[in-house]
């Protein structure tokens, strides 16, 4: 069976021969894959992995072929020593050889402290698969834009429904079965909670970040109680927001920040937090608005790792609870707005609002039925079906 190609593949053999490769993101989301397909294009590949003993005692002695094209590193974040050895590996490389590094957990914690690699390294962040991408693997390498684009509404979708009941990982997602998705998200829970934090953080009490982790499915969509979180799972306030950044660190979850630049009366305070996996989350609204989510950060930081341009995802609300979902941001500006409805699209008010306040044009609603598809003239809102909304980003 061939492998799935990847939105990143191009870019990433753009860069490798002036700098290593990081690719960082969640565990089982198509890091080695992607290192693989990579490597199809040089004529010699070593895969080392730091979990399998005879592949850590080869990377520690420094003994691989002779006339390496390229060097694959997975997992060796976990030796607390890795950032040394990967710094003298670029720097008495032989010519011609090049690094791709992967990792399940964050591989740019070193940016807090420790040596520096500065210069010698691309970081990239692998995001599971979109709907863009399912429909058109690869494709996702575009020429560098000098502002930010108009949205292009015109390419409807498949696999929209698949993406939504099945998530965006690689093997339930392209498996397409309840069977196969129920066991892995099982499997991969246990992974990220008993494995990998406990392998890269110093945790005491696993069994209440577990229980954390378990009840954050059912807060998707809305901004985040910390104080009724603590009274869960039975924890101080400020062990419970350690906690979810642990577990953003982890890739079990992503925060949405809000914004109030601009913004008179907003609120500053309280974040939204939606998972990786959005198959996890059981009601159906809450569902799509974090399948919206996944897809915006991954446009967010696609544009970022790609073109070293600064766009990021916020919400807005004020203290009258006018709310829309998503704002997206290009260099600290507004860009786009974007209202997820579950059901059929009404009460744009609010989109209107804070579109005129901040000065956006492109202003969406989202809905899962291709029913709905217009502009509506009195708030100048696009309402427009998913499969044709997320086939505009990567």
């Amino acid at each position: 069976m061939s492998l799935q190609r990847r939105y990143l593949e191009a870019h990433i053999r753009e860069d490798l021969d002036r700098r290593m490769i990081f690719v960082g993101g969640p565990r089982q989301v198509g890091k080695t894959t992607l290192a693989r397909l990579v490597g199809e294009g040089f004529g010699e590949t070593t895969y080392l992995n730091w979990d399998h003993r005879p592949h850590r005692q080869a990377l520690l002695d420094g003994h691989w072929p002779p006339g390496v094209d390229l060097l694959i590193l997975d997992e060796i974040h976990k030796w607390p020593r890795w950032k040394g050895l990967v710094k003298g590996l670029w720097d008495t490389r032989p010519s011609g050889e090049r690094i791709i590094v992967t990792g399940s957990s964050r591989l740019d914690i070193f940016r807090r402290g420790g040596d520096s690699l500065l210069g010698r390294y691309r970081y990239y962040r692998l995001h599971p698969f979109s709907l863009a991408e399912l429909n058109d693997p690869g494709a996702a390498a575009a020429p560098f834009p000098t502002a930010p684009p108009t949205l292009d509404l015109d390419r409807d979708g498949r696999h929209l429904e698949t993406l939504l009941t099945f998530g965006g990982f690689p093997e339930p997602c392209l498996s397409g079965r309840e069977r196969t998705l129920r066991r892995w998200q099982k499997e991969r829970f246990e992974r990220v909670f008993r494995e990998d934090i406990r392998e890269t953080e110093a945790v005491r009490s696993l069994a209440q970040v577990e229980l954390l982790g378990s009840l954050l499915p059912g807060r998707v969509g809305s901004p985040l109680s910390i104080s009724s979180l603590a009274g869960d799972v039975e924890a101080s306030p400020k062990t419970v927001r350690s906690w979810i950044e642990l577990l953003a660190r982890n890739y079990y979850l992503f925060r949405v920040p809000p914004w109030h630049r601009l913004l008179e009366r907003a609120l500053k305070k309280e974040s939204k937090y939606y998972l990786w996996d959005w198959s996890e989350v059981k009601e159906e609204g809450p569902r799509f608005e974090n399948m919206v989510a996944a897809h915006l950060l991954k446009l967010c930081h696609y544009y970022e790792d790609t073109h070293g341009i600064g766009a990021a995802l916020y919400y807005v609300r004020d203290q009258q609870k006018r709310e829309v979902d998503f704002l997206v941001v290009w260099e600290g500006e507004p860009w786009f707005l974007v209202e997820c409805r579950a059901g059929a699209p009404g009460g744009l008010g609010h989109l209107r609002y804070f579109g005129g306040k901040l000065g956006v044009e492109q202003r969406f609603c989202v809905t899962p039925s291709d029913q709905h598809d217009y502009l509506d003239l009195n708030t100048v809102v696009r309402v427009v079906p998913a499969g044709r909304f997320l086939m505009a980003l990567v």
